[in-house]
């Protein structure tokens, strides 16, 4: 319905070309609805001085006819000198005779609708027609809501209802609603005055942007018992920037490292529309669609991304992660005991740290040179050896897969150890040449510092690793040992034999010795014979011509390392110093006649056995048989030798006396 504003009436219609203008102020339309009231705020000004009102009619739908000059419609109201009631009917005058008209029209009906006219006479006989329009509807009139041009979220905004009706004897009331959000209290007021007539409420409040597209609505009330009378409702436009911003993960779950993933901007309210898309991190992604974007070859360690949606202004949603799924990342071997340099038999942990996994389940493994070691977390030693050094690596696995960290070098300080001599050449060195002894040894760090020894424990002042002869000699023949040291401490090898053989020129040289003793010891020997068996021939022919009776006995061949003592007569023999292992000697002794008596010493101890006075006992000869030894280092004897029972033939020669004799061994053949 069309609401028309307050109008004002300045001039009044010539009731006669006599009159002069009357001058009047009232709302040129007055709104109401059947059964209600109309109150009519009504001033006037009569032409001149002193002049007061007269007579008051009150017409409707008048018309003027021209040939009667008068006016002619529905008297509601009349009344000549003031002097009649104030009430007629339905109308009630509330004014004066000097400048208020008001009148009261209650009730109203909707044949009421159309021209009123209040025909007006002065005391001094000036006449007036004022004109006014009632609009009088059958049912209650709708209010109007004011809304200011611009509503902006938070932004402080004061809304009008308004209804062009008042009336004192017919109270209105009207309420607000937002879709049963809640308002604060709005604030009622009226006015009846010659310029407007109405009733309005007015809601100021701050508006969300949730009530954007919302109703509003204004309810007219006459009483809450019988409902609303009527109502208008609009919808409200917040201006607002896009709201409830989200990043959605367009992917199936779970993403993993290396995948293509999806991103689509959304936002649930945006006033006026979007019209770009922000995203962050920037880069160089692929847009497929305004608000969706493609992150090719996701990185383990992507994200959180967000963006946001703009139109005036621009609305950032909250970071989203990625969650993307990867194998362990970081993966280091911390020593966490000791700080320090790590000495055999300490105490040493190792541990496995890793920086990131998704999943976060995981397992350890521990390698070390290449080769699987154990599983766990921690890798400890109680008490660490030299043999634990050597490069460990760290293994973290999940359902992903596996990462290594880089190799950890555990290195172990221990004092010297494994000592012993190498000798170069190791089967032995020829006199004349060069030897090499080294000491090899097994120390972290490294021997800094050599000690030699030779056989006779003698220091050789030799601090090197390497100990050279050059030339050796045979006199270096024997063992050496060796000695090394290091910050943390002392050892020593076992003793090498250095064996040193004589050269061809030594060899040549003592053979040619030794044939030279043996032909002088041959010609001895030829010498001794021919004088043994020319004594034996003598002996022979002797013993022919005596009548003695012979007595033989058996030599065995016995060895011996020393000279034999023994309490009778002392054994004569032969004996080689040179060949100890290797001596044979015959030992003779000579029995003891029926007449022979023991002589004794001057100490009372028996001497050798000596024969009798009467006696004389002669070796006939005597064969020594030596086994096959070589005197000297690689001379081996040519002829072979018999290993037979040798004996010797004692001749005893008559009983006749003869002279006191030494007995004695005349001759030894020594064969070789």
């Amino acid at each position: 319905m069309h609401l028309l504003g307050p109008l004002f009436l300045l001039l009044g219609c010539l009731a006669s070309s006599d009159s002069r203008n009357w001058i009047f102020k009232h709302p040129n339309t007055l709104y109401a609805w059947e059964g209600t009231c109309i109150w009519i705020p009504c001033h006037f000004t009569i032409p001149g001085n002193g002049d007061s009102l007269k007579n008051l009619t009150v017409y409707q739908h008048f018309d003027y006819d021209d040939n009667a000059k008068r006016y002619h419609g529905t008297v509601l109201y009349e009344t000549a000198d003031m002097m009649l009631p104030v009430r007629q009917d339905r109308v009630q005058f509330l004014g004066d005779r000097r400048s208020n008209c008001t009148l009261l029209i209650r009730p109203v009906k909707a044949q009421d609708t159309g021209k009123l006219g209040l025909r007006m006479t002065s005391v001094q006989g000036s006449k007036w027609m004022q004109e006014m329009h009632l609009n009088v509807s059958e049912t209650a009139l709708p209010p109007h809501i004011e809304l200011p041009p611009d509503i902006r979220e938070l932004e402080t905004v004061t809304l009008t209802c308004r209804l062009n009706f008042s009336c004192f004897e017919y109270q209105i009331k009207l309420q607000w609603s937002l879709e049963d959000l809640p308002l604060p209290p709005a604030v009622t007021s009226t006015s009846l005055t010659t310029q407007t007539v109405y009733t309005q409420s007015q809601l100021t409040f701050q508006p969300q942007w949730t009530h954007h597209g919302k109703n509003l609505t204004c309810w007219l009330w006459k009483d809450m018992a019988d409902g609303s009378l009527s109502q208008e409702t609009v919808r409200l436009d917040v201006k607002h920037s896009p709201k409830e911003v989200t990043t959605v993960i367009q992917n199936p779950t779970p993403i993993r490292e290396g995948d293509d993933v999806t991103l689509s901007c959304n936002y649930t309210s945006s006033n006026p529309s979007v019209t770009r898309f922000q995203w962050k991190p920037q880069d160089s992604w692929k847009e497929l669609l305004p608000g969706v974007v493609m992150i090719q070859k996701v990185p383990w360690n992507a994200g959180p991304f967000s963006c946001a949606a703009c139109n005036q202004w621009c609305s950032w949603g909250l970071p989203v992660s990625l969650q993307v799924q990867h194998a362990p990342k970081g993966v280091e071997v911390l020593l966490l005991s000791p700080r320090s340099e790590i000495h055999s038999g300490h105490s040493v942990l190792l541990q496995c740290k890793f920086s990131s996994s998704l999943p976060t389940d995981v397992r350890f493994l521990w390698k070390k040179n290449g080769t699987f070691l154990k599983e766990g977390r921690e890798l400890s030693f109680g008490s660490i050896a030299p043999e634990d050094a050597g490069t460990y690596n760290c293994l973290v696995s999940n359902s992903v897969g596996q990462s290594m960290s880089e190799a950890r070098v555990l290195q172990v300080l221990y004092a010297p150890r494994r000592l012993r001599v190498s000798i170069s050449p190791k089967d032995g060195v020829t006199e004349g040449k060069k030897a090499v002894l080294t000491c090899e040894s097994d120390a972290n760090p490294p021997v800094s510092h050599y000690t030699w020894f030779n056989r006779k424990n003698q220091n050789l002042h030799h601090d090197h690793q390497t100990l050279r002869l050059d030339p050796v000699k045979i006199q270096h023949s024997g063992a050496y040992w060796c000695q090394g040291t290091n910050k943390l401490g002392v050892n020593q090898s076992l003793p090498s034999t250095l064996t040193v053989y004589y050269s061809a020129q030594t060899i040549s040289k003592r053979v040619a010795l030794g044939l030279g003793l043996c032909l002088a010891v041959i010609s001895l020997v030829f010498s001794g014979l021919k004088f043994y068996y020319g004594w034996k021939r003598t002996q022979s022919q002797q013993g022919l011509q005596e009548n003695s009776s012979g007595q033989s006995f058996f030599v065995r061949n016995n060895k011996v390392r020393r000279a034999p003592a023994s309490d009778g007569p002392h054994p004569l023999g032969c004996y080689n110093p040179v060949m100890e292992d290797a001596i044979s000697y015959a030992t003779l002794r000579f029995p003891v006649g029926e007449n022979d008596t023991p002589r004794t010493g001057g100490a009372g101890t028996p001497e050798a056995r000596r024969p009798s006075l009467h006696r004389d006992n002669t070796v006939t000869y005597s064969v020594v048989q030596k086994r096959q030894v070589g005197d000297y280092e690689n001379v081996t004897p040519d002829v072979p030798e018999d290993d037979g029972l040798h004996y010797s033939e004692l001749v005893h020669l008559g009983f006749r006396e003869r002279p006191l004799r030494q007995e004695e061994v005349d001759y030894v053949t020594l064969k070789h």
